[in-house]
């Protein structure tokens, strides 16, 4: 009972006349002290049920979802009454004394506060001096740190390491405050393979180095797992919940016309609130990556652009609310009904359920509410376990091909110049081929608009260098076109299908430039209505990949991220649009290896749009060899690849006209005579228009081969003269 009643006395100090409007209907009675009271008092409940630390992390989620620095009436002074702090800034703020000067002191400090002070007239000052005088301590910095300063503490954790120091384990990390530093006591907790260990780290500059000593291997760190501190939670904490979008500054609700009618009391309702409306086909991306969405409709095109596909809800209205993809700093809420009936009978009441990511109403009637998962405490793993493969235990390439040559879709990873690759790509698909099976073979490295070129090479309709010349290749793709010659010859020779999978690469430099909102809307007649942008791992490996090159021309990572996401999409789409209007076909998809690896490429995207089962191959030892990074990793032996001659010359293209702008030193070119300035007409009479087109008249050409080459060079004084030279490769 005596633990009641400090408790009481503890919600009753805590107690802030601040109402929440969109919590509380509007017909109630309830005093605002009283409803906020019975807030509290599911403190000492949880405690009780020892589920403390979640009630302390729902409090820092409702207060970072709620407030922020401007909705907050800041202390002038301790003088204030206690009446003038958020309640759930009250309520940690009395946690962590607690924690600062001990239980036992703190209950004493508490029962002289009650003695001493009317609580209707104590103020801050007043709780400081009694707190001072109990504990023995100097708290002013305790007080005006928590109290005056309007804002929190957020920081983060960087450059964890173990190293071993006389024979045992230590963990080292840095912390590092993002603000002006706060003085702040942080639980740390190590685990290890034999108990854990928990330290209380103390620091008040903005980067500060740690290390802690365990005694056996450390598995996993923790940083505040109980949330004993009033923080910004990191991103892994903080949940998708509807309160993000109620009090996001920059907010939009989403309709289409066709079905405003439907939802049109809760437009009203949030236009009435202040919230901006804007019709589906008002936004842009920058709408979508800079305000928190709420989208009236699972099937609006919005939501299959950003999510690929939500699931269909079950009867009544749903709400389900996930991390905007385009800014994890902001939330896209999911709304759909199946009738205007369902809508009417939610109301205003769709305001007092922030706390949830997921809500289902029936009938006015709540059947069903979630909040998602979310890390406890901010955890880093400190143990990677090293895999390795017992030679005497592999598989050869044909055992593997015939484990998997059932599957629907098989990927066929590559490092595009490695010829071993290509090889194993052949084998799979000659084995197919050799089986009697009905397949396809898809590409990366043809882009859409040009398969007819591919259809009518397949059908010996034009020639090889034709065929070059109008897919481009050499000015698309750029790779040697003999790593992938003799597939395409294999496919021609057996009438196999080569499927360009591609996108226009002038549509992925754009959105790698500018985003999504840079294409025109021709050019976005092109790109798939439905995308998955919401793979959270997907996007971690794109981030390294694109600090990997930071000198390159894309700057910004989300646009560059977009781009990615596109290319991938691009070609899922194009897979599963042949498989569905060829049912009867298999499919070996030829991508590089960063499109196929953890499937979260092409094929996991694929699956999302068709369902076809589906097994992975990845060629090369991987960076990083992970349980899942594939189905079968393949180690082909290096093989050289056949490589066309290059003439030593740099080339210049200008006007449809090609000449040479200088040559190697004792180059091909330069031994036969070709000069700088030099004009290129024909090289064994294909015609020279191009760069690429120098490509195509050499791609089949080996060592030691004579060529003729036609150029016009001029002469000094005397115009310009037309010569035929022979050429030895």
């Amino acid at each position: 009972m005596k633990s009641q009643i400090i408790i009481a006395i503890v919600l009753t100090l805590s107690v802030v006349c601040i109402a929440y409007p969109e919590e509380t209907s509007p017909d109630s009675n309830l005093p605002v002290s009283s409803s906020i009271t019975s807030y509290l008092t599911e403190l000492l409940l949880a405690k009780e049920k020892g589920n403390g630390w979640q009630y302390r992390k729902k409090m820092l989620i409702d207060y970072q979802s709620y407030f922020k620095p401007s909705d907050q009436e800041i202390l002038k002074d301790l003088n204030e009454k206690i009446d003038a702090v958020i309640p759930e800034r009250g309520a940690m703020f009395f946690h962590m004394l607690k924690k600062l000067i001990g239980e036992d002191v703190f209950k004493s400090a508490l029962e002289e506060c009650n003695l001493e002070k009317s609580f209707a007239d104590v103020s801050w000052n007043d709780v400081e001096n009694i707190f001072e005088k109990v504990s023995g301590q100097d708290l002013e910095w305790f007080f005006n740190q928590w109290l005056i300063r309007d804002e929190i503490p957020f920081f983060e954790v960087k450059n964890l390491q173990v190293i071993i120091k006389n024979g045992f384990p230590n963990v080292s990390f840095e912390i590092i405050q993002k603000e002006q530093p706060f003085k702040l006591f942080i639980p740390v907790k190590i685990i290890t393979e034999k108990g854990d260990k928990n330290e209380l780290i103390q620091f008040e500059e903005k980067k500060k180095k740690f290390e802690i000593p365990v005694e056996e291997r450390p598995l996993k760190i923790i940083f505040d797992e109980n949330y004993d501190i009033l923080r910004k939670l990191s991103d892994k904490e903080f949940p998708a919940i509807l309160s993000r979008f109620f009090r996001d500054e920059e907010k939009l609700v989403i309709f289409s016309e066709e079905e405003r009618y439907k939802y049109t009391s809760l437009i009203d309702i949030f236009e009435k609130n202040g919230y901006l409306i804007k019709e589906e086909k008002e936004i842009r991306d920058k709408d979508i990556k800079e305000s928190s969405l709420l989208v009236l409709g699972f099937k609006r095109p919005i939501l299959k652009r950003l999510f690929g596909k939500i699931t269909e809800s079950e009867k009544g209205f749903f709400l389900i609310v996930k991390k905007n993809p385009l800014n994890e700093k902001k939330v896209v809420v999911c709304a759909n009904s199946e009738s205007e009936e369902e809508v009417n009978s939610v109301g205003e009441e769709i305001f007092q359920y922030g706390q949830y990511s997921l809500i289902n109403f029936q009938n006015g009637k709540v059947i069903k509410k979630v909040t998602e998962d979310s890390e406890r405490g901010m955890s880093f793993s400190l143990f990677e376990p090293v895999l390795g493969i017992n030679p005497g235990q592999t598989l050869r390439l044909e055992e593997v091909i015939n484990t998997v040559i059932e599957k629907p879709i098989i990927y066929v990873g590559e490092r595009h110049t490695n010829y071993e690759d290509h090889k194993v790509q052949l084998e799979l698909i000659m084995e197919l081929s050799k089986q009697g099976r009905k397949f396809a073979i898809g590409m990366e490295m043809f882009q859409k608009p040009f398969q007819k070129p591919i259809d009518d090479y397949l059908a010996s309709e034009i020639s090889e260098r034709e065929f070059l010349k109008k897919t481009e290749y050499f000015k698309r793709w750029k790779f040697d076109y003999n790593l992938y010659r003799e597939i395409i010859e294999f496919a021609k020779s057996k009438d196999i299908p080569v499927i360009a999978l591609n996108i226009r690469e002038e549509i992925i430099k754009k959105v790698s430039e500018g985003g999504l909102d840079a294409l025109t809307e021709e050019e976005r007649k092109e790109i798939p209505q439905d995308m998955d942008m919401y793979d959270e791992a997907y996007k971690e490996r794109l981030k390294k990949v694109f600090e990997l090159h930071e000198k390159s021309r894309i700057k910004d990572f989300e646009y560059f991220r977009q781009s990615q996401i596109l290319w991938d999409e691009t070609m899922a789409h194009s897979i599963a649009e042949f498989m569905n209007n060829n049912p009867d076909y298999q499919m070996i998809v030829l991508a590089g290896e960063q499109h196929i690896i953890y499937g979260s490429g092409i094929p996991k995207r694929t699956y999302r749009l068709n369902g076809k089962d589906y097994v992975t191959l990845i060629n090369g030892i991987p960076d990083k060899l992970e349980n899942d990074i594939g189905d079968f990793v393949l180690f082909p032996l290096p093989i050289n690849p056949p490589v066309s001659p290059k003439l030593g010359v740099l080339l210049k293209e200008e006007k449809g006209k090609v000449w040479v702008e200088d040559l190697l030193p004792e180059s091909i070119a330069s031994k036969a005579g070709i000069k700088e300035g030099d004009i290129l007409l024909s090289v064994d009479n294909w015609k020279i228009e191009s760069v690429e087109d120098v490509k195509i008249a050499l791609f089949d050409k080996k060592e030691g081969d004579k060529i003729k080459a036609k150029i016009i060079r001029k002469k000094f004084f005397r115009g310009k003269k037309t010569l035929e030279l022979e050429i030895t490769l």
